[in-house]
């Protein structure tokens, strides 16, 4: 039976994921002016202690917190434009999880989350998506707004040009992967991406679709397409640890 990682593309994440990022998000956010403050997040001055089960919820938590991040400006403002936003149930304490929450919300098209049967359910987590997608048609309305305000074909757009090409160039960038020789073989390896459909090139300008080739200067690092990152988190190669991605 083939498993797969803890992240479903674009059907939510485990509810210690969204703690997780929230605290990241907390320590990280855009502060703004007190005279101009209109979303209020709760105290930050103490850093959060933060725990992970494994290193892919570390990296998929600080991956969620950053994208809020990025897009925070727009959605406050979505937060807003709705009158989701304030709630008297809601205390600024919780303000970060609700826009990381959202912005993962507005990523699946406000369609419900998976839950994962093996997870412990967080209380703050439930309590916030409930809210959440009870207006999920009024958030819904007011990004449409939103982008319609600012011309924007999607919300990439809202970013400052300097991010948009960073984020153009990371994407072109192929994906380094570490062979776990702790685990397994580079042989194996070979074998068994062969099995999975993965043909091996010289080089990267020889990449195709499902193409990896071989680190020019380290005999234990794989290249792949950066096309293929969660197509290749899903391999078991990737769930057993024996390929890490860098």
């Amino acid at each position: 039976e083939k498993r797969t990682m803890t992240l479903i593309e674009k059907s939510g994440y485990h509810d210690s994921i969204y703690i997780s990022a929230a605290k990241i998000f907390q320590g990280i956010h855009t502060k703004k002016n007190k005279d101009t403050i209109l979303v209020r997040y709760g105290d930050d001055s103490v850093s959060p202690m933060l725990t992970f089960k494994d290193e892919y919820f570390q990296r998929v938590s600080y991956e969620l917190a950053f994208n809020a991040l990025k897009y925070q400006d727009l959605l406050e403002e979505i937060l807003l434009d709705s009158c989701v936003y304030p709630c008297h149930s809601i205390p600024d304490e919780l303000t970060n999880l609700l826009v990381v929450m959202l912005y993962d919300l507005q990523e699946r098209k406000f369609q419900a989350r998976e839950i994962f049967d093996e997870e412990e359910p967080v209380a703050e987590v439930r309590k916030i998506e409930r809210y959440l997608y009870s207006f999920r048609t009024k958030l819904a309305a007011a990004l449409a707004r939103c982008r319609i305000k600012h011309d924007a074909l999607s919300i990439e757009c809202f970013l400052p040009e300097t991010i948009r090409k960073q984020a153009q160039r990371a994407s072109a960038l192929p994906l380094c992967v570490w062979i776990n020789t702790f685990k397994i073989s580079l042989q194996d390896v070979f074998g068994d991406l062969d099995k999975k459909g993965f043909r091996r090139v010289e080089s990267v300008s020889d990449f195709n679709r499902y193409t990896y080739c071989m680190d020019q200067h380290c005999n234990d690092v794989l290249l792949f397409p950066s096309s293929l990152k969660d197509e290749l988190l899903n391999l078991d190669l990737f769930v057993d640890c024996k390929l890490l991605l860098q």
